[in-house]
């Protein structure tokens, strides 16, 4: 009996790679471009995508044998769902695959933003031995809101704990049972989380209902000088806005590993020292050891 086909089209670990060509015939082809993709997506029975493989109906639709989309890591904005329904194809993620690393993810930006780390770096490897631009911010006795309080959010707010904050958090899907586990104060409405939090941080998945979510009424509930993170996906946090706060003042600062358009190239929101940015790829590195 022929073994399956089997494209992977971008990086997942080695230890993944063994074990699927242990089982499967297995094609991996980690810089494969979209026009490559569409021209052989026809002979596969299963596509392993990460963040960035679009699965749209262009690509199904080219895609006679394919059965199933895996998503090795947690979310499937990058998947139609109910194109892929249509056209009768399992769709499957890894959602505990990345969950440590993107909460460990979350205080490393948290951190490196409120202390401003990079720009203190950078500035006294350059030559020059100042501190009165690098003054940070203590995270003792501060609130911070959480968007979402899943997996990841939960981890958070557990670790943030820990720097004696007080946690609250908005998530309308979540149970209180699950607020009272993790300790976190729950809100009802998300425009609490603007007017009480000193941090906000989110952690929800990219959809209608959440794509701009913290937009423009949002921040102007905010504290001014509010420390918005966001390692969850792009647009949650509506960019323009983001941009225009940084440079009003509004917001204090930001850590990003996820953008608006990726391949985040010239993004607006790196010039800026108060924002300090990595890519998801970088930033959560170690979670490929579990995918």
């Amino acid at each position: 009996m022929a073994l399956h086909k089997v494209l992977v089209s971008e990086r997942i670990a080695d230890e993944g790679i063994a074990l699927l060509k242990q089982h499967v015939d297995l094609d991996y082809q980690e810089k494969i471009t979209r026009e490559e993709l569409l021209e052989v997506i026809g002979n596969y029975d299963a596509l392993v995508v990460r963040s960035v493989t679009q699965v749209d109906e262009e690509l199904v639709s080219r895609a006679p044998k394919l059965k199933v989309v895996g998503r090795a890591g947690n979310g499937v904005d990058n998947i139609n769902i109910p194109v892929c329904t249509r056209y009768g194809i399992v769709v499957v993620n890894t959602p505990d695959s990345n969950t440590v690393s993107a909460a460990e993810q979350t205080i490393a930006l948290l951190l490196a933003s409120i202390r401003n780390l990079p720009w203190a770096n950078s500035t006294l490897k350059g030559g020059s031995w100042d501190r009165k631009p690098f003054r940070g911010m203590e995270l003792y006795g501060k609130t911070v809101g959480i968007v979402g309080l899943g997996r990841i959010g939960s981890m958070v707010a557990m670790r943030l704990r820990s720097f004696n904050m007080e946690v609250i958090a908005y998530d309308p899907y979540i149970t209180d049972e699950r607020f009272e586990r993790f300790g976190v104060r729950k809100v009802d409405k998300l425009e609490d989380i603007a007017r009480l939090s000193d941090i906000i941080t989110v952690h929800t998945p990219r959809n209608e209902e959440t794509m701009h979510m913290l937009d423009e009424k949002f921040f102007a509930l905010a504290k001014d000088g509010v420390r918005v993170v966001n390692c969850a996906r792009g647009g949650i946090i509506k960019e323009s806005v983001l941009l225009a706060g940084i440079k009003s003042g509004k917001i204090g600062s930001a850590g990003l590993d996820v953008y608006e358009t990726e391949p985040a190239i010239g993004n607006p929101l790196f010039e800026f020292n108060n924002v300090v940015c990595t890519n998801e790829e970088i930033g959560r590195a170690s979670c490929r050891e579990r995918v």
